[in-house]
């Protein structure tokens, strides 16, 4: 066994794992919390500041689910870039050994004791806790507009920005000085969410000509179907696909049964207060059914809740699957901008349970900070978050080479048509009329070149770059 001592402050706890022993510290508040001297977190979403202020929200006005992100100390965040390497590692005896959360809470999540003061530092609020994540690194909870606002002296208002009428916190919060250190901010404290990209096209060869792509069209493009016949489909796996909307689970049985697919039906997780059916119901259908398509016999999970992120951090929590699949996207510098080190533990979490987290490198093209359709750029190269997470695995957009020569002139069994791979390029549609849509990419302004991000064609850029693969994308 290997000994890492850390001669810090605060409570010192053994950490073991394949022979790898680690004696990290975890922060430590002294005593019952009480309100005094405050610091400030966190960020006021940009949106207040270029928004119509409407005025307060109303007191009553209930949030059903924010949640008070932990962050690790500096010698767990250490500890815990070292395990994520060697888990990759092949010679390392901890290859590919994956955490539970509880391993991953005793390693590099908050002590129980602290957990245990600040879960009654937000009861003496009066407010409700909802949730302590497995892995001791964020606490959900519950309470009015007038209780959260009291609790973490901030005001909520109402805001117009592009037609849309939003809520959110108008001033950054605060949490008890003791606090400091252990906390790296607060989600949930407005409703400004994360988009999911633009909306291709269903799936068939139509009569004007046009080639749309059937599940057998991307197992021969993609060369899957020798996979099928050796009997690898997915079974035995979960694939986590995490929304914020309700679906109808008969788009998902009449997408299955128009391809003869099998069927099964989704898991069903809801998180928190339930969003309804929204205008992102197609993003969740397309997502389902399409890694259904692919993967025709794995167990699909579909976690949703009025916010995606909060549907990803229970996932995780949960470490419901092996993979977990992501459609959203925003700006890095609005997402990432308050805590980015904060947000990458969550990704980091998932890599040492095992976890491999995909997510779309946006339809912005090197604009991620510009609206998809609009006819110019204007706000300067960026990526989109969460793709841009050294963690997760960013998927960017190709379109095919639609020569007629790849393609039959009819459809057959379940529509195929496609009759081999077809040539890729980067899918740029930008221009007139359809404005800027084109697959995201570029680098990171916050998030350094990880370890493994090196090879022929990778820029020397200092910088995270996405995406990291790219498959079939453009809509037209």
């Amino acid at each position: 066994m290997v000994h890492i001592p850390v001669r810090l402050s605060g409570a010192l706890v053994l950490w073991s794992i394949a022979g790898y022993t680690l004696l990290a510290q975890q922060n430590h508040l002294a005593g019952p919390v009480e309100r005094g001297r405050t610091v400030r977190l966190g960020t006021v979403h940009p949106g207040v500041r270029v928004g119509e202020d409407q005025g307060p929200v109303d007191p009553s006005h209930r949030l059903g689910l924010v949640t008070l992100v932990l962050k690790p100390a500096p010698a767990q965040q250490a500890a815990l870039e070292g395990l994520l390497e060697e888990q990759q590692t092949p010679s390392s005896p901890n290859y590919h050994r994956w955490l539970t959360p509880e391993e991953f809470a005793d390693g590099f999540g908050a002590s129980q004791d602290d957990i245990a003061r600040i879960r009654a530092w937000l009861l003496r609020q009066g407010l409700t806790v909802e949730e302590v994540a497995r892995s001791r690194n964020w606490i959900a909870f519950s309470g009015t507009a007038e209780e959260i606002g009291r609790a973490f002296e901030i005001g909520f208002h109402r805001y117009r920005v592009e037609g849309r009428l939003h809520f959110a916190n108008s001033s950054r919060p605060s949490v008890p000085a003791e606090f400091e250190g252990l906390v790296g901010g607060l989600s949930g404290l407005d409703d400004f969410r994360l988009a999911p990209p633009a909306r291709p096209r269903p799936a068939f060869n139509a009569s004007n000509g046009d080639h749309y792509l059937a599940p057998d069209d991307l197992a021969v493009i993609y060369n899957i179907a020798p996979l099928y016949r050796s009997g690898i489909d997915g079974a035995g796996q979960n694939i986590a696909i995490v929304g914020q909307t309700a679906i109808d689970l008969a788009d998902i049985r009449g997408f299955r049964g128009m391809f003869q697919l099998p069927e099964r039906d989704p898991q069903i997780v809801l998180v928190g207060p339930d969003p309804g059916i929204t205008g992102d119901l197609a993003e969740a259908n397309l997502d389902l059914q399409w890694a259904g398509a692919v993967a025709r016999n794995a167990n699909l999970i579909y976690v949703y809740s009025e916010d995606v992120m909060t549907s990803v951090r229970y996932a995780i929590s949960q470490n419901l699957a092996s993979v977990i699949s992501m459609s959203y996207g925003g700006c890095e510098q609005l997402m990432a901008g308050g805590s980015p080190a904060t947000l990458r533990v969550l990704a980091q979490q998932a890599n040492a349970q095992g976890i491999t987290w995909i997510a779309s490198s946006g339809d912005n093209g090197a604009a991620g900070c510009d609206s998809v359709g609009a006819p110019a750029a204007i706000n300067g190269l960026a990526v989109n978050f969460p793709a841009s997470l050294p963690e997760v695995t960013a998927v960017g957009g190709t379109r095919f080479d639609d020569a007629a020569t790849f393609w039959s002139g009819t459809n057959g069994a379940n529509y195929l048509s496609a009759l081999s791979y077809l040539p890729e390029r980067a899918w740029n549609g930008s221009g007139p009329p359809t404005g800027l849509l084109a697959s995201g990419g570029g680098a990171s302004m916050f998030y350094a070149k990880p370890w493994w991000q090196a090879g022929p064609g990778v820029p020397r850029d200092g910088a995270r770059d996405v995406p990291d693969v790219a498959l079939a994308a453009a809509p037209d």
